[in-house]
């Protein structure tokens, strides 16, 4: 009778670890286009360290971004199970936020041309302005992670059954979560380590044959890979934050379903998409900016 009762939980477990890998599964291919815009991002965030630093930054974005989802995932379970009507404006905020970020990339050089650090050793501000620099790009990327991991969460929330049971949903956006967070930020630690592998089958084939061929290519191409990433990191900013935007505005979003079904939709929309995140961020970079102006 005990051994009947063991397999017959067993059983139970083994359906309920099922499900969750069927939900898991659905809920990844719902965020994978979130995903590739995460992952161009936070390459594009942590470009421009020095070499010896390119690893430790990504670590310490890495570890932001699990704390991000560690208040993300309860956050969202508890929101959609009593204030469900609260997702859409904050998801609307983030989106807001990372059209503004994008614009201030954009801008960057322009708005922050007459800020200089002080000191009264040239080599000690040159060091304060690296460290200074380091922070604010981790500190930047996580922020940015946070809005992307807050609609990754809640878009796997919404591919799940609103008939699952709390823990399963709980599970499946943990695994979920993590697993975003390791793929996405491993493929970063190898995308900014390119060169440095480049440069060891150089060394290791000593200037010979296909491993110097591919070496040097691997060297030549870095810079422009991460221009290439850069440009597409800012724009998936203006992607994401406009879509986000769209979907919260009903009727914005049903002129743009519309307007792209006559030409192409996946294409159109993307661009519509990033025109409103365009829009939308140079407003408010334009209220900020005099908000400031009238504060100093």
């Amino acid at each position: 009778m005990a051994g009947a009762n063991l397999l017959t939980l067993l059983d139970d477990v083994t359906s309920m670890l099922d499900d969750v890998a069927l939900m898991t599964k659905a809920s990844v291919k719902k965020t994978a286009g979130v995903i590739g815009d995460d992952l161009a991002l936070n390459a594009q965030q942590v470009s421009g360290c020095a070499p010896n630093r390119e690893l430790p930054v990504v670590m310490s974005v890495a570890k932001g971004s699990l704390l991000n989802k560690a208040i993300i995932v309860p956050v969202a379970l508890l929101i959609s199970a009593f204030v469900p009507w609260l997702i859409t404006p904050l998801l609307m905020i983030g989106g807001a936020y990372l059209s503004f970020e994008g614009c201030e990339k954009l801008l960057h050089r322009r708005l922050h041309k007459h800020e200089k650090i002080s000191g009264s050793c040239p080599k000690e501000a040159a060091a304060m302005d690296t460290a200074a620099e380091e922070k604010s790009k981790i500190k930047g990327a996580v922020r940015t992670d946070f809005i992307l991991s807050a609609e990754i969460i809640v878009i796997a929330l919404g591919a799940l059954p609103e008939t699952s049971p709390f823990w399963e949903r709980a599970v499946v956006l943990c695994v979920v979560g993590v697993g975003i967070t390791v793929g996405v930020y491993g493929l970063v630690a190898a995308i900014v380590k390119l060169d440095d592998a480049g440069l060891f089958l150089i060394r290791s084939s000593e200037g010979k044959g296909i491993g110097n061929a591919l070496g040097g290519l691997l060297v030549n191409a870095m810079p422009h890979l991460m221009r290439i990433l850069t440009v597409a990191g800012t724009v998936a900013m203006f992607m994401v934050g406009g879509g986000i935007l769209v979907h919260g505005i009903p009727w914005l979003a049903g002129h743009i379903e519309s307007l792209s079904s006559l030409l192409l939709p996946g294409i159109t929309a993307a661009l519509l998409h990033m025109g409103v995140g365009v829009i939308f961020g140079m407003l408010i970079l334009g209220v900020v900016t005099l908000i400031k102006h009238f504060l100093t």
